[in-house]
């Protein structure tokens, strides 16, 4: 079996392929990635010299490219992790995030359609157990107030360029499943946090700016709150959804988490304080700077279906996932 990642030099998708290929190995997994500055190519490391592991450098907006790498591979599987993420770069420059998330996730899974289907509901013998998985975000549901929970049947109601486009890309797949039959599967997760996270996000950034001595950047007051999820229990509810999910359904992938960003910035700030003590608290950098535009409150996300279901549930809550994500942008950052 040969699979398709996207986006496997990033964040998620790295982590994903290295526990992956520790879970599967007679799996081949090939790795596109466009390698924007999000994609980090020292990430993967671990399974760089891998012999069912191969990296290809490529955009997914290039459909010739795609198709030229289902007919060479042959994939049974693809897992869709490619995508622009940070919303304030969608707030600055959406145009990418149009092409990237939405032109990028229909010309996968078009092709997919065409090397795996003979016509709508018709499934080419020797492609049966093929299958599109669509990784996708909690933003698309929009913003809870102070009390309530994301679940699968929560309507869409996307407030940014970059939660706008992953819906339209949740839509896009959707349809491939109701339209032509298609073998599809879609999560949506909470805010993933741990190792190999890029700097411009939020706990990288605290970590980064403390060990610094430079000002820790809090948007507003601090109070919106994010349901945070450790990227190994992110990975392990994919690999099971991947494997084992019902096609044409949704699961909501969530850490039951929820903090605030002023509670994040504190806990890394004291945990700092043990770790490597200085002559004054790291909480005396945090300040707080004008708001994001259409900042949403609060999400948060019910994870019942992939439990009962499936059988998932996370293993890190935030208090142990943050140490072991300090101990390693520590040593990122002072290497």
């Amino acid at each position: 079996m040969t699979i398709l990642i996207t986006g496997g030099a990033g964040f998620i998708g790295s982590n994903f392929i290295v526990y992956f290929l520790k879970q599967h190995p007679l799996v081949k997994i090939i790795n596109i990635d466009k390698l924007t500055y999000a994609g980090e190519l020292s990430n993967l490391n671990e399974v760089k010299n891998n012999d069912n592991y191969k990296f290809i450098e490529g955009d997914i907006c290039d459909r010739s490219l795609i198709e030229r790498l289902f007919k060479k591979y042959n994939f049974t599987g693809v897992i869709h992790f490619a995508a622009e993420s940070h919303v304030d770069n969608s707030i600055k420059t959406p145009n990418e995030f149009i092409n990237t998330n939405v032109l990028g996730t229909f010309n996968l899974i078009d092709v997919a359609k065409i090397h795996w289907m003979a016509s709508p509901n018709e499934i080419r013998k020797g492609y049966e157990a093929s299958r599109f998985h669509h990784i996708s975000t909690d933003e698309v549901y929009g913003s809870l107030g102070d009390i309530g929970l994301f679940t699968e049947e929560t309507a869409y109601a996307p407030n940014s360029p970059y939660s706008a486009s992953k819906a339209s890309s949740d839509f896009i797949v959707r349809s491939y499943f109701h339209t032509y039959g298609m073998n599809v599967v879609t999560t949506n997760c909470s805010n993933n946090y741990g190792p190999k996270q890029h700097n411009e996000k939020l706990i990288p950034t605290i970590i980064r700016k403390a060990l610094k001595g430079k000002s820790i950047p809090i948007y507003g007051k601090g109070n919106n709150i994010r349901d945070w999820l450790y990227v190994k229990d992110h990975c392990k509810g994919i690999d099971l959804v991947f494997n084992k999910g019902v096609s044409g359904e949704t699961y909501n992938i969530g850490g039951d988490n929820e903090r605030d960003n002023l509670y994040i910035a504190n806990v890394i700030c004291d945990l700092l304080d043990k770790e490597l003590p200085k002559d004054k608290s790291y909480k005396d950098q945090i300040t707080f700077v004008k708001d994001r535009p259409g900042h949403d409150y609060r999400y948060a996300i019910d994870a019942t279906k992939i439990e009962k279901q499936l059988g998932w549930k996370a293993e890190e809550n935030f208090e142990t996932g943050i140490r072991k994500t300090i101990d390693w942008y520590i040593k990122k950052y002072r290497e």
